[in-house]
């Protein structure tokens, strides 16, 4: 599993034109790709870090709060273009990447768990396998790539 992490000001997700999911204020944008071998014991995991993940500045300046520390909110997106093997020629393969049979009932469970230590109102999500428009305000820029 690979979760993209942005520290982001503000971030939105659209769907057909449709805003889905959106935020004003600190949080991350976290683009979601699932192996074929991820399982929820490391989906779990990987939540664990997440909110874990100390990248917020604290009163000195140090990257030292979480995104729970400091009342953050989370947009998570699935993107199965994060697992694409690009190690050879110029066209990715995507043999790397969990099926969608695999990857949806994995990324719902995160989606989950993300909701409960959230709450509904600091989380959102994009829409499994939909064609996304996604905006954000990068703050830094400040990016991160989790994997397990």
């Amino acid at each position: 599993m690979r979760l993209l992490v942005q520290r982001v000001l503000r971030a939105s997700v659209a769907v057909g034109g449709e805003t889905v999911s959106a935020f004003e204020g600190p949080g991350y944008l976290v683009l979601c790709g699932i192996a074929p071998e991820d399982t929820q014991a490391i989906a779990d995991k990987m939540i664990g870090k997440l909110l874990k993940l100390r990248i917020f500045e604290d009163e000195k300046g140090a990257m030292n709060r979480s995104v729970e520390d400091v009342g953050g909110s989370v947009i998570f997106v699935s993107q199965f273009t994060l697992c694409a093997d690009t190690r050879s020629g110029n066209r990715p393969g995507f043999s790397t990447a969990a099926r969608p049979e695999i990857a949806e009932p994995l990324y719902d469970f995160c989606c989950e768990r993300l909701r409960v230590r959230l709450g509904e109102t600091r989380f959102g999500t994009g829409r499994f396998g939909a064609d996304m428009k996604v905006e954000l305000l990068n703050d830094g820029p400040c990016t991160f790539l989790l994997e397990s």
